[in-house]
């Protein structure tokens, strides 16, 4: 990356500041990827009011989740903003992934077309009611870049683990996988709570996204002290209309 665009996306980044809280678990997917994620795989387009303020932005990028699927989040002050923004920053025609506050849902709609969509549940950790689950069959295996992730193993496979999608300096939002034959014992709580604790031990602050009605892992979120804030996601993935 040139100097002269790193120099430009650090420019826009100190501007967008502003519209984010960095404490608040509805604004810490989207400072994330806007403030955090690699420079090399972010583009941000900025909104601006009459006055020339920034009130605004759209960041485009791409991750290790999905090469051909860019992540897509925003923030706006109504839905003619979202549409001006979508309009300046994508190409038609190309495949996004969409994440935003469910209330910019609509305005994402009028401008998308969207072969799946879905609703997320944000839970954020109750330390207090954390009440951590030591299982010696839990391993920590650290990824090439020294990110940690934690699993069970069965008879050579992998049939439960817990890691992170993304880390700021203030949270990070865990996954977790359970194997249709590691159901039932306990094991997707215990590869979360070795997770939640080595994130609370960095001092980071764990959140926990679920899509409504995937009782398996609310149950596992609310059994280790994760509450409901409340904020919902709306994730979407399709293109832009011509």
């Amino acid at each position: 990356m040139d100097l002269q665009k790193l120099n430009d996306l650090n420019e826009k980044r100190r501007a967008i500041r502003p519209l984010l809280s960095p404490t608040d678990p509805g604004d810490a997917l989207a400072s994330y990827y806007a403030l955090w994620h690699d420079p090399r795989r972010t583009h941000l387009t900025l909104h601006r009011d009459v006055q020339g303020r920034v009130d605004g932005f759209l960041a485009v990028c791409q991750t290790g989740a999905d090469l051909f699927r860019p992540l897509v989040t925003l923030r706006a002050p109504d839905a003619q903003a979202v549409g001006e923004l979508l309009r300046e920053a994508l190409p038609p025609n190309r495949p996004y992934q969409v994440v935003v506050p469910a209330a910019l849902a609509s305005a994402v709609r009028e401008q998308m077309e969207l072969d799946r969509s879905r609703l997320l549940q944000l839970y954020k950790l109750d330390v207090a009611r954390f009440q951590p689950i030591l299982n010696v069959l839990v391993q920590r295996v650290n990824s090439p870049d020294g990110v940690p992730h934690f699993q069970i193993e069965s008879q050579g496979q992998v049939v439960a683990m817990s890691g992170t999608n993304w880390r700021s300096p203030a949270f990070a939002e865990l996954f977790v996988y359970v194997h249709p034959s590691g159901r039932g014992r306990g094991w997707g709580q215990s590869v979360v709570s070795a997770c939640t604790t080595a994130l609370l031990a960095e001092g980071l602050w764990p959140l926990y996204m679920v899509e409504e009605g995937n009782e398996l892992s609310l149950r596992i979120a609310e059994a280790l002290g994760y509450v409901d804030t409340g904020l919902r996601e709306f994730v979407g993935e399709g293109w832009l209309r011509p």
